[in-house]
């Protein structure tokens, strides 16, 4: 018998035609069998390394079906392919929605972060549910136009910041809520990344392009440049046209506690700096089409309560903030993958996605109190993050609240990028025309969030949207 996806059944649930149909199905099934009209029909678009997790969460839910692969890269594809052996492969996602649009109810997106966007939306236009991996997209722009189409299309969506999912976000959020370190005034985030190169020239040579890889598919709506394996399967996070460096890889589990806690949404200001790279004795390499090799970002937040601004710090590279006096000589700072900081008027509270939140000085921890779970917790720690997504595209749009839907990742992801347009406006002012040191100063860049625009420094505007190749658009 033919497949039907979940809104083809309902569409014609009502008919004897489909009652006939659909019943030998229950009859051979047997007990334990799913009808298809309670299973979700995904296509995974990216199905190679992080793709190849997203498919296995996603698959843990009984009624979750992986029914099409896609990917611009056999050698990627071969083990998740080999996972799924029924899920019929295509390479172009454009083809894959239009040759399968009826069989499909949802897609998850496991790509570069340059296409995330053009994949997401030409999936919501069709009102495909849409699971994206984070960052949410490579643009601001990007971020506030997928925010406003998950709504203008009511389809279920989930950024995928696994970690927002898990017990520990919700129990530093406990804390804050029951007032245990006073008003916050100040956050500092770190990260350990990068771990690919960054801060590099770009890469030269002539490479014949593998004839299991379509790279005009993978560069997608980026401006076409020359095959050159230092950019893929996975380098191409530290360069500009396809990555988001650091902060694309890490901030959206990291900065996801302050965002999930605090009253804040979009930042009023920021200013950065950068590892300088050198090409000779006072002459600065400029190396501006990849990311520098560490940053430190500072961004103003207003509260939305009213009560005054939070002082927001993220670094990378491997720079860390002071050590909280309170934490002892012999106590870790963070985890292995970075940290963060709350700093309150009754005081301190330190944390990670991966890590129970500590009050500071960690003696408090056995002298306070700590509240009662008020928060209800996601079954399967991070496997809850993709098998609540499956469940609420079962329910149905505005059914099921989800811990990272595009109303909350969408301004998530713009304040996470807005520290990469500070880097990027950094790059362009600390390297003179002729190559020679040029230190004009920090420049503070004041944001216009409701216009998407710097109001002080138009060169920045350029790194909010980016110019498609021909023949791609939102």
């Amino acid at each position: 018998m033919q497949k039907q996806s979940r809104r083809n059944f309902l569409k014609t649930a009502g008919t004897a035609a489909a009652a006939f149909t659909i019943l030998p199905r229950f009859v051979l099934g047997g007990n334990g069998f799913t009808p298809p009209s309670d299973t979700l029909y995904i296509a995974a678009i990216g199905a190679g390394g992080k793709g190849g997790d997203d498919t296995f969460g996603l698959a843990k839910h009984p009624k979750a079906k992986i029914a099409f692969l896609c990917d611009v890269d056999d050698r990627q594809a071969a083990p998740t392919r080999k996972n799924f052996p029924d899920a019929k492969y295509f390479r172009d996602f454009r083809e894959l929605l239009d040759k399968e649009d009826k069989n499909i109810d949802a897609v998850s997106v496991t790509t570069p972060d340059h296409t995330h966007a053009v994949i997401a939306m030409a999936a919501m236009k069709r009102k495909k549910h849409v699971y994206l991996q984070k960052p949410l997209t490579h643009d601001i722009y990007e971020a506030r136009m997928l925010t406003e189409a998950a709504k203008k299309y009511q389809v279920v969506t989930q950024m995928g910041n696994q970690f927002a999912s898990a017990d520990f976000v919700r129990e530093a959020k406990e804390m804050v809520d029951a007032g245990l370190i006073g008003n916050v005034t100040r956050v500092d985030t770190w990260t350990n990344r990068p771990v690919w190169p960054q801060g590099i020239p770009k890469p030269t040579g002539n490479y014949e392009v593998p004839k299991e890889l379509d790279w005009v598919l993978w560069l997608g709506p980026n401006q076409t440049i020359d095959f050159n394996p230092a950019y893929v399967p996975f380098n191409w996070r530290g360069w500009w046209q396809f990555g988001t460096g650091a902060l694309g890889d890490m901030a959206c589990h990291i900065m996801d506690a302050a965002f999930r806690i605090l009253p804040i949404d979009f930042p009023t200001e920021v200013e950065c700096s950068t590892t300088t790279a050198w090409e000779d004795f006072f002459k600065v390499a400029s190396y501006n089409d990849s990311c520098p090799s560490s940053s430190i970002i500072h961004m103003k937040f207003p509260r939305k309560d009213g009560k005054g601004d939070i002082k927001f710090t993220w670094m990378d590279g491997g720079l860390l903030p002071e050590r909280p006096e309170e934490l002892l000589p012999d106590e870790t700072l963070g985890d292995d993958a970075g940290g963060y900081i709350f700093y309150g008027t009754k005081g301190k509270l330190m944390g990670n996605y991966a890590m129970k939140p500590v009050l500071l000085p960690t003696k408090r921890m056995k002298e306070v109190s700590i509240p009662k779970q008020t928060i209800p917790r996601i079954k399967g720690a991070e496997w809850g993050h993709y098998t609540e997504w499956v469940e609420a595209c079962l329910q149905g749009y505005g059914k099921k609240q989800l811990s990272s839907s595009f109303d909350y990742a969408g301004p998530f992801t713009e304040a996470v990028l807005m520290g990469n347009l500070a880097v990027r406006s950094y790059q362009l002012q600390k390297t003179a025309a002729n190559g020679d040191i040029s230190y004009p100063g920090r420049k503070k860049l004041l944001w216009d969030a409701k216009n998407m625009k710097i109001t002080n420094f138009d060169e920045a505007n350029a790194f909010v949207k980016r110019e498609y190749r021909n023949g791609w658009t939102l």
